[in-house]
C-alpha cells in the first residue's frame, strides 16, 4: 500500500485540475450511515426493521401516494440528519486541494446529502447524478418547476415512524412534495437540475482535455456502480489518472490506484506532501 500512496501522491502533485467522484463512503465518517445491505440499512432505521421493509423498497415514490406520512418520515429524518451533521475534515482538506489547482475542481457524486455545498464547494460545480434532498418537487408533476427545502418544520412520532407535522406541499396544486431525488422505480423525477450540472461538467472536462487531470474517487462501492463507472469512463476518455479510495471494494482496472483506506484516513496521508507545494 506504500507504494501505491507514493504513486497517489506524485499524481496529485502533477496534476494541473482534480476531478472528485464519491459515494456513500465518503460521509461515513462524517457519521452518516452508507445503508450496505438490509442489516445496515436496519440499524440506521430500526423502526423501518420492524416494517420489514429494505431500502430499495422505502425509497421508491409509491410511497408519497399510498402513505405519504411514512414517505415522509423516511426522507424527513433523512433531512434532517443531513442538515445536522459537519462534515469531516477531509471535506476541507480536499477544498484546500483544489485551491492549488490552476484547473480547479468538479465534483461527481451519487450523495444526495449536500455535503460538499456544505463544506464549502461551489455549487455549480457539483453534479449530484441523483439529486438532493435539499431540493423538492411535486409527486405528481403538476409542474417542473423544484424548489429549495427550507422551513419544513419535520416533526416526526419515532415509535409508529410516521411524520407527525405538515406534510410538505406542492406551491401549484397544493398536493404532496417530495425530495428532488431519484428513486427506484422513478419516472417522476425531474431531472432537469441534474441535467444542467452534467452539461457543465462536460463543459469543464473538455476544457481539461489537454490538462493533467487526476480523478479522486472515493468511497463508492459495486452495488450501485454508478460512480465507478464514470470514473473510469473519465480515466479513459481523459487519459487522467485514477485513485480509488475504498476500505473493501479497492480494485481498478489498468493504471489506476487502488488505495485499501477510509475517506478521511486516505485524504489526512495524501494532503500533506501536496499542503507544502
Amino acid at each position: 500500500m506504500q507504494e501505491n500512496l507514493k504513486k497517489a501522491k506524485a499524481a496529485i502533485e502533477a496534476a494541473d485540475s482534480v476531478l472528485i467522484t464519491a459515494g456513500a463512503g465518503m460521509g461515513v465518517d462524517s457519521g452518516l450511515p452508507d445503508f450496505r445491505g438490509p442489516e445496515g440499512f436496519w440499524r440506521a432505521y430500526p423502526a423501518i426493521r420492524k416494517l420489514g421493509y429494505r431500502f430499495e423498497e422505502m425509497a421508491n415514490p409509491e410511497w408519497f401516494d399510498k402513505e405519504p406520512r411514512l414517505a415522509w418520515a423516511f426522507y424527513g429524518h433523512r433531512y434532517l440528519l443531513y442538515s445536522r451533521t459537519r462534515p469531516h475534515e477531509g471535506f476541507s482538506r480536499l477544498l484546500a486541494l483544489c485551491g492549488h489547482k490552476k484547473g480547479g475542481c468538479f465534483i461527481f457524486t451519487s450523495n444526495v446529502d449536500g455535503q460538499f455545498q456544505k463544506a464549502g464547494f461551489d455549487e455549480e460545480q457539483i453534479m449530484e447524478v441523483h439529486g438532493s434532498i435539499h431540493w423538492l418537487q411535486c409527486s405528481v408533476n403538476c409542474t417542473d418547476e423544484i424548489w429549495k427545502a427550507e422551513d419544513l418544520g419535520i416533526k416526526i412520532d419515532p415509535e409508529t415512524f410516521r411524520l407527525t407535522s405538515e406534510i410538505p406541499s406542492c406551491p401549484r396544486c397544493g398536493g404532496v412534495a417530495r425530495p428532488n431525488i431519484l428513486m427506484f422505480g422513478d419516472y417522476r423525477w425531474i431531472s432537469r437540475r441534474t441535467d444542467l450540472r452534467y452539461e457543465r461538467m462536460r463543459i469543464w472536462l473538455e476544457k481539461k482535455s489537454r490538462t493533467k487531470m487526476v480523478i479522486i474517487e472515493i468511497g463508492a462501492g459495486t452495488a450501485v456502480p454508478t460512480v465507478r463507472m464514470m470514473s473510469e469512463k473519465i480515466m479513459r476518455d481523459y487519459n487522467a489518472t485514477l485513485i480509488r479510495i475504498n476500505p473493501g471494494e479497492y480494485d481498478v482496472p489498468k493504471r489506476a490506484i487502488g488505495l485499501p483506506m477510509g475517506a478521511k484516513e486516505a485524504i489526512e496521508r495524501l494532503y500533506a506532501p501536496i499542503a507544502k507545494a
